[in-house]
């Protein structure tokens, strides 16, 4: 494992960002490894069989971005965020409705067609969940007040930083609506009205601004590597294993974000635990259901790689039986320092409550680590079963676990390379996955959906 993160965490790969020459590179190297490991290249393409799932992704760079009232002008990243695909025809007029306080539910009720609406929603703490589900309301925009003013803080650093790099979706993602993100001095700002009074007095008042997003748009295209190994008596039923091999590339001034944590770790693993089922089945023992071994691009963009291989399946959906996902196993978090003898299991009974028995027994059996279930609750504000690419898996109906190993300071970060990952622990996690997957592949029935 350390032999494939020395290559995959390389200063060579260039951060391996999505779409950019050192994803392409590590996509090649993966693919050559699954071919010395007689992997058999499952995706067919008008040059035949292939390791490579080519998908294609719209790349979208923000120009501009600015809210204009008469002469005023409030500005991206500085007065608000815009955080949408979608962007304006020039300089285009939007009617504004104050809702104020208002449940997502509550909205859904709302005839807001066409229109711009400024809520400030009481579900603030959850907020991947709360852009998730404005993204479906019936409305041309979304004004989202934030009222805390350290929460809209953290917000903005966040949001500016991830948003004014590139940001790319699937050609097939309809853009949804527009969906900015405010404070109350935007909201007073907006609608002529001191705040406390508006949000007292001004519900359903309106407003006309004007509005404009100017977006460089590119088509590119990024790979998922597929290896894949048929089963010897059902063959047609197909366990994936997953990480995903793409990071954040090279920042701003330079420095290469290696990703040694994030994921290559994860990578490393879903590489050695193919070396191994290989070399079972080179011996004799293969598997008795197949195997799919991939690693995605693109969920540092927004899990699109896993998106599309399960809106675009290579083996049928309703066939495949499990999705264990291996994203960051090879660093310590700062709650386990005193006990690093642990990996947190993540999503394993959402769907079946056998997959987590069979785990469960895994564990127990051979590796004996601390199964830890903080990040499973369902009140967990980080919402980790929602952020990496098994849950593509789980909106299909497929059962899933999650291995990881919490964040650290690293995360994210240049700092995040190989001499900190500790290996005989990554060895320890990858046998917890390897022997789960045997479990999963030659038991002789499926895992049951609760």
């Amino acid at each position: 494992m350390k032999d494939y993160l020395s290559v995959l965490a390389s200063d060579s790969l260039e951060g391996r960002e999505t779409g950019e020459r050192g994803q392409k590179m590590a996509a090649a190297y993966i693919a050559e490894k699954f071919n010395s490991f007689g992997l058999e290249a499952p995706v067919k393409t008008d040059d035949g069989m292939s390791y490579f799932q080519s998908y294609p992704l719209k790349k979208m760079t923000y120009r501009t971005a600015y809210l204009k009232k008469g002469e005023e002008v409030k500005t991206n990243f500085e007065d608000f965020i815009y955080n949408s695909r979608e962007e304006t025809i020039g300089e285009e007029y939007v009617d504004i409705l104050f809702a104020g306080i208002q449940t997502i539910d509550n909205l859904k009720k709302m005839n807001l067609s066409g229109k711009f609406v400024a809520v400030v929603t009481q579900e603030m703490g959850n907020w991947r969940k709360v852009l998730a589900e404005v993204k479906d309301l019936d409305a041309a925009g979304i004004i989202l007040i934030v009222e805390d003013e350290s929460r809209f803080s953290f917000i903005m650093t966040r949001y500016s930083r991830y948003l004014q790099g590139s940001r790319m979706a699937l050609e097939s993602t309809t853009a949804g609506n527009k969906i900015i993100i405010g404070d109350p001095e935007l909201a007073s700002w907006m609608f002529d009205m001191p705040y406390d009074k508006l949000k007292e007095t001004g519900k359903n008042k309106s407003a006309r601004l004007i509005l404009n997003a100017d977006m460089l748009v590119e088509d590119i295209t990024a790979e998922n590597v597929l290896g894949f190994l048929k089963g010897s008596e059902k063959p047609e039923e197909v366990l994936v294993v997953t990480s995903h091999y793409d990071h954040i590339g090279i920042s701003d001034n330079g420095e290469i974000n290696n990703g040694a944590d994030d994921d290559g770790s994860g990578t490393s693993t879903v590489l050695e635990i193919a070396q191994a089922f290989s070399e079972a089945a080179a011996k004799g023992i293969r598997p008795r259901r197949s195997i799919l071994f991939m690693t995605v691009s693109g969920e540092e963009k927004g899990l699109l790689g896993s998106e599309y291989y399960t809106e675009n399946p290579v083996f049928p959906m309703e066939n495949t039986v499990t999705n264990l996902n291996v994203d960051m196993v090879g660093r310590v978090d700062e709650g386990h320092e005193k006990n690093p003898n642990y990996v947190y299991v993540i999503g394993a009974d959402k769907l079946s409550k056998e997959l987590h028995d069979i785990s469960e027994k895994a564990n127990n059996t051979y590796t004996k680590l601390e199964l830890d279930y903080t990040y499973n609750a369902e009140t967990d504000p980080n919402r980790y079963y929602y952020r990496s690419d098994h849950y593509n898996f789980a909106k299909k109906n497929v059962p899933i676990i999650f291995y990881f190993n919490g964040t650290h300071a690293d995360y994210h970060r240049p700092t995040d390379t190989i001499e900190k990952i500790n290996f005989e622990l990554m060895q320890k996690r990858a046998e917890l996955v390897f022997f789960t997957a045997w479990e999963l592949a030659n038991r002789e029935d499926r895992v049951r959906l609760d």
